[in-house]
């Protein structure tokens, strides 16, 4: 079995090894509470110590105004997969400049949820060997799959989910509702359309995060 730095490791070099002429862009998604960030930070240092200047940034930093997430009502699962994100402005701003023929010119955060308001940030400008290191849910959905170079999937199981949402949470009873009636049945409904795992070009198994597993990789890589 291989450790976590190990896994960790290879998948940085992995990265590392992949030729483009412009950002190699990365997503990291998977369910909630699958362990995304967590990842992401890891991978992280290893690229720099590697020479990669490295973006990283989250879906957290797109979403919609809170009257646009929750137009459909606070637990409705068809507001959490169709209304949460501003693809729009992640598109415009930080995906398409950062890929072939983009300007390099980018915003790598765009809005705060828990003011509920747009940020006034500056934009950057990237290196053309740069990493973009993007964690979030519902990366793989038709209008974003094409735009990353490698597309990595936590996979973690529902219930596993909902326990750590509860682990973490200070409301447990208003996190264990929001899980059931409108995360869970928000991703079900991402699988149904988007299928993020045979989309993903690696799967792995974070039901256990100190002893993560491959289950799936894309034979090219």
């Amino acid at each position: 079995m291989v450790d976590r730095k190990t896994l960790l490791k290879g998948i940085a070099e992995m990265i590392n090894s992949i030729q483009r002429r412009h950002p190699v862009r990365v997503a990291v998604d998977g369910v909630d509470a699958a362990g995304k960030t967590v990842f992401a930070d890891e991978l992280h240092p290893m690229l720099e110590e590697r020479g990669r200047d490295v973006i990283r940034s989250s879906m957290d930093w797109f979403h919609n105004p809170l009257r646009m997430r929750h137009a459909r009502g606070r637990m409705d699962p068809e507001g959490y997969y169709l209304d949460s994100f501003n693809y729009r402005v992640l598109l415009d701003y930080l995906l398409l400049p950062l890929g072939p023929g983009g300007s390099l010119v980018y915003m790598d955060k765009a809005f705060d949820h828990s003011l509920d308001q747009r940020l006034d940030v500056p934009f950057k400008k990237a290196s053309s060997n740069a990493v973009l290191l993007f964690d979030g849910v519902f990366l793989l959905r038709p209008e974003l799959e094409r735009l990353w170079d490698l597309k990595i999937y936590l996979d973690i199981t529902f219930r596993e989910s909902l326990r750590r949402g509860l682990e973490r949470a200070s409301n447990a009873s208003e996190v264990e509702e929001l899980y059931m009636n409108r995360y869970v049945p928000g991703q079900k409904l991402y699988h149904i359309h988007s299928a993020p795992q045979r989309k993903a070009d690696i799967v792995i198994d974070n039901n256990d995060p100190s002893n993560p597993r491959i289950t799936h990789m894309n034979p090219r890589l």
